[in-house]
């Protein structure tokens, strides 16, 4: 009965009046809530599905919570599932897209007469795009009124079936579009949030993979927080294995969505550019960039792939970026080989303009500031017969007023490059300029500025300008170079400096083809004037020398003028403050005075200030100063340069004060100059001095700090030869003990003779043994008194550098104490030289009494039996006599080189007596010296004294004084005080 109900609500048109479509929504979502069978809720949910673009209001109001409960208890079905999730999409989503299966779902759904849809009044189109947005924007809040709806659709996304895993998809990119922040902020905290998502790369469904690529975009879109976990959830290397299975730059929408995808997770991000560089990824975009020999019939969507991989290298050497990531990325693409890729598609021919102009523009921010890569650019040679630098075949495009406006900004921007912070390369292009460098039979990037320069087109004019403004910013030497160009106007008159050639353009005006009198021409060389002689007076002076150019200027500023004219006078304000500022006042009629009595009479001061004003508050200048690249909407806007707008930024004020000084007080202002010059190179020279002595204290210190612990060290090694002599008098006197038994067993009876020779024997070859291990100390004892020689010369050496020392009496006192410890070694080794001479002279009375016993009369051979012992006992003590005579020898030899040993003892003692001499006279010199130090400091205070007072007068008379300099200089006085007080300090312990 209830099938039979159900199919009379979705049948055909039964008999009497059609219900309206809010109607039977209700009774779908009546149906939905209360069927307690599955197939009649999946049935109403399809109904509701079908009818959700057309009654987009009725259903989102009143069936999304019936379709959130769907997805919370229905989880065993997804076809239910994936109705629901599609019916969501479709209340939510803005997007005009066809519905599947649209025939089925639309016979499925009851016929309902047209008065009962929900836009039955007709609106425009842009009201009902508004209108649409409106309702996405509402049911995406209603559906985000309970947080864990995105949890829960976070949720089904694990779920694998098609039907389900799809609209889950897109009902949370849908989300996300309408309400980005909010989603983001409940995905960031939702466990494993991120990670599900990036599964979604996985899958080996394209259109689920595709679609997650549009998911990913939007998650990515303003939240750094989640850039960096999709990052390293190894986003970089699945999207790039995707591009190249894809086809890299040959591929299709996927690789555009790709690179949408990466641009987003690196852009602005410098922890993920230092991820994707670590990562050996840049290597891997250099294919990308391969281009064959035949560049043409490009598909459109191989363009716009192209170009936003281009993108993808500017981001990561975006000059927005840290210089140091910056620098090592720039690296990178040297090193790797892309940049020479890139320059190939720079030189190559048949590549659609855009990409040769986004290449420019990518070639420009890989090079700037990196003086290897602006060395490869540079050497770069087009394929042409003969071959020409890139830079010439480039600079031929930006003056040719037939090239494309983007173009044409992409080259100068790419000059621009080439020469920021590359003082070698604008001394190149400069060079090209110079009377001996010209060469007729080639064109020079020198003549093409020239050419530009002076061009009919007056946007060819400003490029010009602003190129060889480059060419000279912050350097002097190039500025000044540039005076020597000369110009030859025309047949028969004499040549022209490049100088006075600029002037005379702003000047004449209408005699020269009316170029003057162009507000973008004008602007270019007054900008190019400006920086050409701003920081240099020789410039400075060859400009005031043609009389005609400062009243000019002065006509200029002084005349009311219209709207377009505000800003030239601006720039000759600027230019003639300059001319005052860096004027060295080598002119006569042209003096800092007299340019400033000058304004005064015909301008008026408070009207140049006003009229120096309208240069920073133009609205083009605040558009110029936000970022390097000039990008102008249209050709007559590109007035002003980025680096100019620094230049202006740092001049307008000084100017501003240079104008309003008085003669007294800029006399005073360079007395006061010129004294501070005078007293802050002797307070360098001081500060030199004190750091010298600073360091050589330093080295003295450590000189002494060594000299202690060779002391300590040589303390340690008398102490052990102190028990190495107790040792040996110890074996002595065993020795002697040993002799006197020996002695008293010679004296005994003759009948006892054998046994005597025997233990005579035997006391012998101790006493032997013993010498052996008296000739071993001995030999020790002379090793360990060379050892004192060679410490003594140290010593002598240490003694002689720390006489300089301020510490050099805790010196003296260790040499003191090292000669007595010198002295109790010799008397030690004389005493022991005593007890050797008392041992030779017991061993001789030993020789002698074995004499004695071997003298025995031969009347003892009554029998032939006694004759025996008798020969061996006489052969024994003859033997012992023998080796007696040996070790007398040997005792000789040991007194003699003791004596030797004395000898050295006595000439080190005197020797160590003199270096003490040379040493105290070295002291009077190290007092004296620091007395001289004490002296220099005093002289220093008072200068230092001298110096706040004249910054004092300087601040009373309105001067602006570093305060970095102030407290660098406090902080100087306060280490010189510390220094004095650490030098007091070691004199007073010293004394003590």
């Amino acid at each position: 009965m209830t099938m039979n109900f159900f199919r009379g609500v979705m049948g055909g048109q039964p008999a009497g009046p059609q219900p309206t479509g809010a109607e039977t929504i209700h009774k779908l979502c009546d149906r939905v809530a209360s069927s307690t069978l599955l197939e009649d809720r999946r049935d109403a949910v399809r109904a509701l599905k079908s009818l959700s673009k057309k009654y987009r209001m009725e259903v989102g109001t009143q069936a999304m919570d019936h379709l959130v409960h769907i997805l919370q208890t229905d989880r065993s079905d997804s076809e239910i599932l994936g109705y629901a999730l599609d019916t969501l999409y479709n209340i939510i989503c803005n997007d005009e897209e066809e519905e599947q299966d649209e025939s089925e779902d639309m016979a499925a759904a009851p016929p309902i007469p047209v008065s009962g849809k929900h836009k039955n009044v007709p609106v425009s189109d842009e009201n009902a795009q508004k209108q649409d947005e409106d309702l996405g924007v509402l049911f995406t809040d209603k559906f985000l009124g309970d947080s864990e709806n995105v949890t829960l659709l976070l949720t089904l996304l694990e779920e694998f079936d098609f039907h389900v895993r799809w609209p889950g998809v897109k009902l949370l990119t849908a989300l996300l579009k309408n309400q980005c922040n909010q989603v983001q902020g409940v995905i960031l905290v939702s466990p494993m949030g991120v990670s599900r998502l990036m599964d979604l790369l996985a899958d080996s469904r394209e259109v689920i993979r595709n679609d997650g690529l549009l998911l990913l975009q939007q998650l990515t879109k303003g939240n750094a927080a989640i850039q960096k976990i999709v990052a390293f959830e190894n986003a970089f290397e699945r999207l790039l294995d995707i591009i190249t299975e894809e086809g890299s730059s040959d591929g299709g929408i996927v690789v555009e969505d790709c690179l949408l995808l990466l641009v987003n997770l690196l852009k602005n991000n410098s922890s993920n550019q230092n991820f994707f560089k670590e990562g050996s990824y840049i290597q891997r975009m250099k294919p990308w960039f391969e281009v064959g020999d035949d560049n043409s019939g490009w598909s459109a969507q191989k363009v716009t792939n192209l170009h936003l991989m281009l993108q993808l290298v500017r981001v990561m050497v975006s000059p927005v970026n840290s210089p140091g990531a910056t620098s090592s990325c720039q690296k990178s693409m040297y090193q790797c080989g892309l940049l020479q890729q890139l320059c190939t598609i720079l030189m190559a021919t048949g590549v659609p303009a855009d990409i040769l102009t986004e290449t420019i523009n990518t070639v420009s921010e890989v090079i700037r500031g990196s003086q290897i890569n602006q060395d490869y650019f540079a050497s770069v040679n087009a394929p042409s017969n003969p071959p020409r630098p890139a830079i010439v075949v480039l600079l031929m495009s930006m003056v040719n007023e037939r090239q494309p406006f983007v173009l044409r900004c992409a080259v100068l921007y790419c000059f621009q490059c080439f020469l920021y912070k590359n003082q070698k390369g604008q001394g190149e292009i400069v060079a090209t300029l110079l009377p001996s460098t010209i060469d007729a039979n080639s064109i020079s990037a020198g003549q093409l500025l020239c050419g530009g320069l002076f061009s009919a087109d007056s946007l060819s004019n400003w490029c010009a300008a602003v190129a060889l403004a480059h060419a000279l910013q912050d350097n002097l030497t190039q500025k000044e170079q540039l005076l020597r160009v000369q110009l030859a106007t025309s047949l028969g008159k004499p040549p022209v400096s490049l100088l006075q050639q600029c002037t005379n353009i702003l000047s004449q005006g209408d005699k020269i083809n009316r170029r003057g009198s162009k507000v973008q021409t004008r602007v270019g060389l007054l900008m190019l004037l400006c920086t050409w002689i701003s920081n240099c007076p020789i410039a400075v002076t060859h400009f005031l020398h043609n009389q005609e150019n400062v009243p000019f200027l002065t006509g200029q500023i002084s005349e009311n003028l219209g709207e377009d004219e505000r800003l030239v006078q601006g720039l000759c304000a600027l230019l003639l403050g300059i001319c005052i500022y860096y004027n060295d006042n080598s002119l006569e009629n042209y003096t800092k005075d007299k340019l400033k009595q000058l304004i005064e009479k015909r301008i008026g001061k408070e009207n140049f200030v006003e009229k120096l004003g309208f240069v920073t508050k133009h609205e083009l200048y605040s558009r110029a100063a936000q970022k390097p690249q000039p990008v102008f909407p249209s050709p007559e806007q590109m007035l002003f340069d980025h680096e100019f707008t620094k230049l202006v930024k740092e001049l307008e004020g000084v100017i501003t004060k240079a104008v309003h000084k008085t003669s007294e007080e800029e006399k005073k202002e360079e007395e006061v100059k010129k004294t501070l010059e005078q007293h802050d190179s002797i307070v360098i020279q001081y500060k030199d001095l004190i750091r010298d002595q600073d360091t050589q204290i330093q080295e003295l210190r450590e000189q002494v700090s060594t000299l202690s612990l060779n002391s300590e060290q040589m303390q340690n090694q008398i102490t052990q030869q102190q028990s190495q002599i107790q040792q040996h008098k110890d074996q002595y006197n065993i020795l002697k003990l040993k002799l006197g038994k020996d002695s008293q067993g010679l004296s005994s009876s003759q009948g006892e003779g054998a046994h005597v020779n025997g233990l005579h024997s035997e006391e012998l070859s101790q006493l032997r043994e013993e010498v052996e291990e008296l000739r071993r100390q001995h030999a020790l004892q002379h090793t360990q008194l060379s050892d004192k020689d060679s410490l003594i010369n140290t010593l002598r050496c240490g003694a002689a550098a720390a006489a300089q020392t301020a510490e050099g009496g805790a010196g003296g006192s260790d040499n003191t104490e090292l000669l007595g410890e010198v002295e109790s070694l010799r008397s030690r080794v004389q005493a022991q030289c005593a007890e050797i001479s008392q041992l030779q002279t017991e061993r001789l009375e030993l020789i002698r009494r074995a004499e004695a016993v071997s003298s025995v009369p031969a009347s003892s051979s009554e029998s032939s039996a006694d004759t025996v012992p008798v020969s061996e006992l006489e052969s024994r003590l003859a033997a012992q006599t023998t080796e007696a005579e040996r070790l007398k020898e040997e005792c000789r030899g040991l007194r003699e080189g003791h004596a030797g040993l004395e000898q050295q003892l006595a000439s080190a003692t005197s020797t160590v007596a003199i270096e003490q001499t040379e040493k105290t006279k070295l002291l009077q010199e190290v007092q004296e010296s620091k007395k001289e130090q004490d002296d220099l400091l005093m002289l220093l205070a008072d200068q230092d004294q001298k110096i706040l007072n004249l910054k004092q007068r300087l601040r009373d008379l309105g001067e602006t004084i570093d305060e970095d300099e102030d407290e660098l200089d406090a902080r100087d006085q306060f280490g010189e005080d510390d220094d004095d007080d650490d030098e007091e300090e070691e004199d007073e312990e010293n004394n003590d």
